[in-house]
């Protein structure tokens, strides 16, 4: 079963760099992403390229980013991206986070999610 987090401010560290990449520090944005927030949230996915779940996360992210005004889904290759799964401690794929406008981190949760699921920590995002 998915279990969504709220990102509590923990701390957490990119290589040497000690930059809180949280809802409390700084936000991220096209330059991390690699892409443009959405207007009103935007759902990252950290994926692997064999890795069956992520396949399945991309699905369900990219119909709720379609059905969802203002929402933008935005997939990363964990492989590729190494500092910033670092910074922000992603430890399984897939890994979604769940950013507000601005770009803070305030859901995240490990596994294949449900569209119910997914709507549901949107609606804290906007």
């Amino acid at each position: 079963m998915l279990r969504w987090r709220r990102n509590g401010g923990a701390r957490v560290r990119g290589q040497g760099d000690g930059r809180r990449l949280d809802a409390t520090g700084p936000p991220l944005g096209a330059a991390d992403l690699g892409a443009a927030l959405g207007e009103r949230a935007t759902l990252v996915q950290f994926s692997t390229a064999f890795c069956a779940p992520c396949r399945a996360t991309r699905q369900v992210l990219g119909e709720v980013a379609g059905m969802v005004p203002g929402v933008t889904h935005v997939e990363i290759d964990a492989e590729d991206h190494l500092e910033l799964v670092r910074a922000l401690d992603v430890l399984k794929t897939p890994t979604v986070l769940v950013l507000d406008a601005r770009g803070h981190v305030v859901r995240r949760a490990v596994g294949r999610p449900r569209k119910a699921d997914v709507i549901a920590a949107l609606g804290e995002a906007m």
